[in-house]
């Protein structure tokens, strides 16, 4: 009996020996792990935010000196990066602290203002980034990386300049895990708008192909009679926001992007084209009618749930001329009334979502109000441009000033402001700086604004539509 205790008592000896050894083995190589990731990590060059504001306006004006400065930071996003085929392709990334890699929504806004700084070549190049990625289904990625969120966020933390030497590749699902729509549009609709710009028709026909798959695709989430698309929540760009079901921005990018590829059918596709782009385009903005506008609140809802007034969606639809002049000017009045762009233009609703709606992380990370009563200046470059094209152009060259005081305060474009009118900030996050989205945008309605003021041609996006 003796014998075998003294076996088993060796047998269970080696068992925790050898169990100690392989943590210890573990352990060993978990912290060689951190220590490597950690060594270069510290490796990389400390974060130089951009900041201009020690330069003295000489003779310029502040509105014309915060232009300058959003130019500068569009510009400073961008990169030459590497595809994993080895090619080399300029993109515009959505910043450079926190988001540096090519975002479809980012860029599609951003180049409306690259255009008019004739920086086509990046506009092309980055285009053709997203459309070498295109699925066979027509689906375009959420965004190109070569990082992911734990190495952005500790890049971040620790004022490092995050990498760019590994390839960047695609990313079709959203951080939520969620399928978004508006990129696909977005992208549609800034290619058409670089082609016409440009004078680069071949690109636009080359392409064709590409942008009417796009649209397929995303029909494929228009399950209903209406036509209008449905999404799942955390899906568009109030990422933070589970709204799903029919949303009024998505819709009115969807309508664009039909309303666009119907203009161009003629030039780039066929006859037939031309036809089903128009009908449909027609079908979607009076769904878009019947489902979301709400004349005793003089406002489209954000969607049957949510009966708020979103300025993406409110705005979109007067700058492109979707909604009616009446309805135009009943949603700027509106938007006055409830001070939506003071101090800075312009809040993301007038009333916030119910907290139960709002994604955790944005919680516990003291930023439940990002996509609520926070303010975005691609939102009031939106404005400016929805005012100037109502022939309400001193309330947009005020809005216009509101934006340029914060430039030029700042010395840099920021991605999100405080109700306050300081740029946001908690001890877990810090708003982005510059952001290339709002930057472009910045220069975009100053150059609209510009042409409404001196009657100069209108360009194509200018103009007002009528389907």
């Amino acid at each position: 009996m003796s014998g075998k205790k003294l076996g088993n008592s060796q047998k269970k000896s080696w068992l925790v020996r050898g169990l100690m050894s392989l943590l210890a083995t573990m352990f060993g190589y978990a912290f060689w792990q951190v220590f490597g990731y950690s060594r270069k990590l510290l490796r990389q060059p400390k974060f130089q935010p951009q900041n201009d504001a020690w330069r003295t306006l000489d003779d310029t004006t502040r509105e014309e000196w915060a232009v300058r400065i959003a130019a500068e930071n569009l510009r400073a996003g961008i990169e030459r990066r590497r595809l994993p085929d080895g090619q080399e392709k300029l993109v515009l990334c959505a910043g450079v602290r926190n988001f540096r890699e090519p975002w479809a929504r980012d860029f599609g806004f951003a180049s409306f203002g690259l255009v008019e700084l004739q920086e086509y070549r990046v506009v092309r190049e980055g285009l053709e980034v997203f459309l070498l990625n295109q699925r066979p289904s027509g689906q375009f990625p959420v965004k190109i990386h070569s990082t992911n969120f734990f190495d952005r966020y500790l890049h971040s933390l620790f004022n490092r300049q995050q990498p760019t030497d590994a390839p960047i590749r695609p990313k079709y699902i959203t951080a939520h895990n969620t399928v978004s729509l508006d990129g696909n549009a977005l992208l549609i609709i800034a290619l058409l708008n670089y082609a016409r710009r440009s004078g680069d028709t071949d690109f636009a026909r080359t392409h064709w192909r590409a942008l009417k798959r796009a649209v397929q695709w995303m029909a494929g989430y228009a399950p209903n009679p209406d036509g209008l698309l449905v999404q799942s929540a955390f899906a568009d760009w109030a990422d933070s926001v589970a709204r799903a079901g029919k949303i009024l921005y998505t819709n009115v990018l969807y309508w664009k992007a039909m309303h666009d590829l119907a203009h161009a059918a003629p030039q780039f596709g066929t006859a037939a084209d031309a036809d089903y782009f128009s009908a449909r385009a027609a079908e979607i903005k009076s769904s878009i009618n019947s489902h979301f506008w709400r004349g005793d609140l003089g406002y489209f809802v954000t969607s049957q749930m949510f009966n708020n007034l979103n300025s993406s969606g409110n705005l979109l639809a007067v700058a492109w001329g979707m909604a009616s002049p009446a309805q135009s000017h009943s949603i700027l009045d509106k938007m006055d009334a409830f001070d939506m762009a003071n101090p800075v233009p312009t809040q993301v609703v007038h009333r916030a979502y119910p907290r139960k709606f709002i994604a955790i992380e944005n919680r516990l990370g003291g930023i439940a109000h990002y996509h609520t009563y926070a303010a975005w200046l691609w939102l009031g470059a939106w404005h400016v441009i929805a005012l100037a094209r109502m022939n309400r152009v001193p309330e947009a060259k005020m809005l216009m000033r509101r934006i340029a005081d914060v430039i030029v305060r700042d010395g840099t474009v920021h991605e999100v402001y405080d109700p306050d009118g300081q740029p946001l900030s908690t001890f877990w996050y810090t708003s982005e700086a510059p952001l290339t989205w709002s930057a472009g945008m910045v220069v975009y309605a100053a150059h609209v604004l510009q042409r409404w003021e001196t009657g100069e041609p209108a360009t194509p996006q200018d103009e007002r539509y009528d389907d």
